[in-house]
């Protein structure tokens, strides 16, 4: 017993060192992360895609290239991340000066190609912000992008056929004005804090 209480307070003892040495590191991370706003570093990840905007025209990550993308997924129907997310974000860009909105463009990519046609995808970012677009695709053209950029997604059956959800992830992406990812934001629940993310990252 007395071996593995040692054992547990020499792990505690390193785990302590190492957070020590991470914040002394990254100032400002453990307040950061204790909101729900730190940038995340990940493995590099193929930012491209190929999708449809609100008129219906193909696109591709090369358009947006010279300003920073800020990739979200979800779908129009979804109840409660998705619109919290986009009214944090559009927040966000309200709280932005003038010069550092316009290096952004946010993004927001359906996982519902079934239900989310491009004009659906064009009325609903337009309730948020004009400044965020829509994008849909296909089947194919959204499995391939979130297979690019890692996004879990699953149906959960409804009470009828067209009555389902999908379980997502809920990060933010933001891809440099080279079309190399950069990191990962978790947008929390302050445009305020989003917006000083953003104003640190974007250059």
């Amino acid at each position: 017993m007395i071996n593995n209480t040692v054992k547990a307070a020499g792990l505690i003892a390193v785990l302590a060192v190492l957070l020590i040495l991470v914040a002394a590191l990254n100032p400002g991370l453990s307040e950061r992360i204790s909101q729900g706003l730190a940038l995340v570093t990940s493995p590099r990840l193929d930012t491209g895609f190929t999708l449809t905007d609100p008129t219906g025209k193909t696109v591709t990550d090369r358009d947006y290239r010279g300003r920073y993308m800020l990739v979200f997924f979800g779908y129009t129907f979804c109840p409660d991340v998705c619109p919290t997310t986009l009214t944090v974000l559009a927040g966000a860009l309200d709280h932005l000066d003038a010069a550092t909105a316009a290096k952004i463009v946010p993004v927001f990519v359906s996982l519902d190609p079934e239900r989310d046609s491009p004009a659906v995808m064009g009325q609903y970012v337009a309730a948020f912000s004009p400044a965020i677009v829509g994008l849909t695709g296909s089947a194919d053209a959204i499995a391939q992008v979130k297979k690019s950029y890692r996004v879990y997604s699953a149906k959960v059956e409804g009470s009828a056929p067209d009555l389902y959800t999908i379980d997502h992830s809920a990060l933010l992406y933001l891809i440099g004005p080279d079309g190399r990812f950069r990191a990962t934001i978790d947008p929390g629940h302050s445009a305020a804090g989003l917006a000083a993310e953003l104003s640190r990252a974007v250059q």
